[in-house]
């Protein structure tokens, strides 16, 4: 396992990080606690000790799954989770939102304390929000109550998680210095990142944390047209109706320059080193939920990434779409 520079806090944390959303066992189908725990076992004697989760995970589950793993490991791990809006508001949230309305300071610091107790740890590593809107980056309830946290020793960092579709909503935070660590998705598809957010935090050292770094799976080469997901798998939502058929052709475009360069690496390894290339981002936390999955990705970090030559054929396949709220026509 290969360690990163946590941007201008220099703390040195895997660059393959445990993205926990599927530990919570509400919205990936059917989850084993007992499973979860290997994986999260597995990952650590790799080398993994980066864990991303949030409140929002199982409702609180994927929190306390963690801290279950934690009482058992000596090692240092650095945990980020993250405080949703207020119970009822919208998501994406709303343009010109008021920090009182959606993260008022003593909502914001009552979170803190459910998450601290959830993980067992006396101070959470970074704590972020888990939505966000360019609006807020100069309001003061927020902030202040991160500071506050800070002071306390109950938090070490704050951070953000940027919507899908506005990667850059977080650049007046950043430019401010309010803001430790901005969470977004960058993967081939998704490229905004790298023109604007990437140049900026590398400048002002703020961390970068890659999520989503296959596409929901899909940039792993196991969907096919025929694919299918239960009930309670958000997938079954984010693939419908077209998306999943067109996201498969291109998918297939992908593999085909892979091959020309990597014939012998695996759809998603090559999907980890593209995410991993750019010397901005600190981590990239794929989704892992089994011992496999835990082997398969922190395999990635093995120094070998991709070269200029190849990243700028690769901007070829930048495909800006919004899956969770609409359909491809094709």
């Amino acid at each position: 396992m290969n360690y990163r520079s946590f941007g201008r806090l220099g703390w040195k944390v895997s660059e393959i990080g445990f993205g926990a959303w599927a530990i919570g066992g509400d919205m990936w189908g059917a989850q084993d606690d007992v499973e979860s725990l290997r994986a999260l076992h597995r990952a650590a004697d790799l080398g993994v000790n980066f864990i991303d989760t949030a409140q929002g995970y199982g409702k609180g589950h994927s929190e306390e799954v963690i801290g279950r793993f934690l009482k058992e490991r000596r090692e240092e791990f650095f945990v980020a989770t993250k405080v949703p809006a207020k119970p009822g508001s919208p998501w994406p949230l709303p343009m010109n939102a008021r920090s009182e309305d959606f993260f008022p300071a003593s909502y914001v610091i009552a979170e803190c304390e459910k998450s601290l107790k959830r993980l067992g740890r006396d101070a959470i590593d970074v704590y972020q929000f888990h939505t966000w809107d360019s609006s807020l980056n100069t309001q003061d309830e927020w902030f202040g109550a991160m500071s506050t946290l800070k002071r306390q020793g109950k938090i070490r960092a704050a951070g953000v998680s940027v919507p899908d579709t506005d990667p850059d909503s977080a650049a007046g935070g950043i430019a401010l210095g309010r803001i430790d660590s901005v969470q977004l998705i960058y993967n081939i598809f998704e490229q905004v990142p790298a023109w604007n957010m990437f140049p900026l935090a590398e400048k002002l050292g703020t961390a970068i944390i890659v999520r989503v770094p296959f596409d929901e799976g899909a940039l792993t080469g196991k969907y096919s047209e025929t694919t299918t997901f239960a009930d309670n798998d958000v997938r079954r939502h984010y693939f419908r109706g077209n998306n999943l058929k067109s996201v498969v052709r291109k998918v297939n475009e992908v593999r085909a320059y892979k091959d020309r360069h990597h014939p012998g690496m695996s759809m998603a390894d090559y999907a980890l080193k593209f995410c991993l290339t750019p010397p901005a981002v600190s981590t990239v936390i794929p989704g892992i939920r089994s011992v496999q999955q835990a082997e398969l990705n922190c395999s990635a970090s093995d120094g070998e990434n991709l070269n200029e030559e190849e990243l700028h054929g690769l901007r070829n396949f930048f495909w800006r779409k919004d899956f969770w709220h609409e359909e491809v026509k094709n």
